[in-house]
């Protein structure tokens, strides 16, 4: 019975939480501006708070490389445009290199964690920070980093990297921060 009456409140809990698009927002199709072509979509999914970390079981010389300054593999945040979810031409080869690294140590997991800046609604900015999450997780599952072992959460604009309001600290804010198990 107690079981029953905990997952009854975790989907209440879940449900009070989602943030249904507008019309506007669910009918726009993303458009890549250099090439004109309409960019896939991203599933949305429901944003989780992050698991407790563990520490990795990765052997020590691939952990190193995530911590080395001269690997592109210690760079963590990929930044977006105001309002946009498309993950820019100088972040993609980061992100490659994480998916590789994903593929490559079979013990690894990770959680994007979506960021906004504070313009826009607390709802739009969650689902905002969820689709840049997700507009992540979906590169490096193309690239093979198995779904599974990458979550994705929207912080939204309540995890702001710098303060204020001037246009450089929106930049600075508007993210997605890649953190890995154990961590």
């Amino acid at each position: 019975m107690l079981k029953i009456a905990s997952g009854l409140a975790i989907a209440a809990l879940l449900a009070a939480c989602s943030s249904t698009p507008t019309s506007e927002q669910a009918a726009a199709p993303v458009v890549d501006g250099r090439s004109g072509t309409q960019a896939p979509q991203v599933v949305q999914s429901t944003p989780v708070a992050p698991a407790v970390s563990q520490p990795s079981t990765t052997d020590s010389m691939a952990g190193s490389e995530l911590r080395d300054p001269k690997s592109i593999l210690s760079k963590r945040s990929v930044f977006f445009d105001y309002d946009s979810n498309m993950i820019k031409e100088e972040f993609r080869p980061m992100v490659a290199a994480h998916a590789r690294y994903l593929t490559q140590n079979r013990n690894a997991k990770m959680i994007i964690q979506g960021n906004t800046d504070e313009r826009g609604s607390r709802e739009y900015n969650l689902a905002l920070g969820q689709r840049r999450a997700d507009a992540v997780k979906q590169m490096m599952t193309v690239l093979g980093a198995e779904g599974p072992r990458v979550e994705t959460v929207s912080f939204g604009e309540e995890k702001p990297r710098a303060q204020g309001s001037t246009e450089q600290a929106f930049a600075e804010n508007r993210r997605a921060d890649i953190v890995y198990q154990g961590e």
